[in-house]
């Protein structure tokens, strides 16, 4: 059995997940086709070759079918007006060599612009960065969004052994701070963690713990509460979080951490949003509206790596009161996105 039929399988497991077999749109969505998705990856016509000979893996068949088409017919069928595009997290933008990485964030930004020009309403940008190049990032993030107008920034969890909450970034977060600027956080390869369980896949756990080390990292770091204005977006649901919550706040009572939280731990996790890539099953999204409103959830649905409408059709019959599904559909993104 594949992945996809394992998942199905386990999805008819969950009640009323069995309306997954109902109509493409059906109930609230009829009422809710102008989403808005957050998380929606693009693959430049260069990018493969850009980086051939870097990338130690092959790379990823579904980057390589990517077109701008097939990103629009997918967001047709799922009742998603807007896709806001970023680059994937494998393979990356960053291999060794500082001045490459900043040409190929340039590159994939003027691409990215292009895209937004050409389907005007259509597409959003968050903009590439050559971290952990800081000096080079912050030129990147002012051009973005001051000559191309980008809707925000994205960012990995972790580059190497370094964190978001990493005192190196610190004039990356300053900058973008000024700015209550929006940024999208992906999970990747973990430098602590590569590939523990070899029988399975680095994305099913491992991205799910980095996106947490990322959450940590910001809060513990006091990162979060130095630059208050910055929107993070977390991927996935915000990975484990939901479900080692307790241990945060156990952590937050730690005396080390006196002084660091003047508003608590919750309140740094409540100020996030998160988006609903592979966490939009009942079960997923039962622990994340546990501890944020639907206000800070919005719709992410990975594509190319998963069809948009498998996350709407799951959103459907999670049980969320229409208002709140209408809200993470659109609402909340755009309190977020101000163009």
């Amino acid at each position: 059995m594949n992945a996809t039929s394992n998942r199905a399988t386990f999805l008819a497991t969950l009640g009323s997940a069995g309306a997954l077999a109902a109509l493409p749109l059906p109930g609230v969505a009829q009422a809710n086709l102008r989403r808005i998705d957050v998380h929606r990856h693009v693959s430049p016509p260069f990018y493969q070759d850009a980086i051939k000979g870097l990338y130690p893996k092959p790379f990823p068949p579904p980057l390589a079918t990517w077109t701008p088409e097939r990103c629009l017919a997918d967001m047709d069928a799922a009742g998603i007006e807007t896709g806001m595009l970023s680059m994937p997290a494998r393979p990356g933008m960053t291999f060794g060599d500082v001045g490459a990485a900043r040409k190929l964030c340039r590159d994939t930004n003027e691409y990215l612009a292009q895209l937004r020009r050409e389907h005007s309403g259509r597409f959003g940008m968050f903009a590439a960065l050559p971290l952990p190049d800081v000096e080079g990032s912050v030129a990147e993030l002012i051009y973005a969004l001051d000559v191309l107008k980008a809707d925000g920034v994205g960012a990995w969890t972790s580059y190497g052994m370094k964190y978001l909450g990493d005192a190196s970034f610190a004039p990356v977060w300053a900058e973008l701070d000024r700015r209550r600027a929006v940024v999208f956080t992906h999970p990747t390869d973990a430098a602590c963690c590569v590939n523990p369980v070899p029988q399975m896949s680095e994305t099913v756990m491992e991205f799910a713990a980095d996106t947490t080390r990322a959450i940590g990292s910001l809060i513990f770091s006091g990162t979060s509460v130095r630059f208050p204005n910055i929107r993070f977006i977390f991927s996935h649901g915000g990975g484990s979080m939901p479900f080692v919550i307790d241990r945060f706040l156990g952590e937050a009572g730690d005396p080390k951490h006196a002084g660091l939280l003047p508003h608590g731990v919750e309140y740094e996790l409540r100020r996030f949003y998160y988006d609903t890539a592979f966490a939009s099953s009942p079960a997923a999204m039962a622990a994340l509206t546990k501890i944020v409103p639907a206000s800070q959830i919005v719709i992410g649905t990975d594509f190319p790596y998963r069809p948009g409408l498998e996350t709407i059709k799951e959103l459907d019959v999670c049980g969320i009161a229409p208002r709140d599904l209408i809200a993470i559909g659109r609402q909340s993104a755009l309190a977020l996105l101000s163009r």
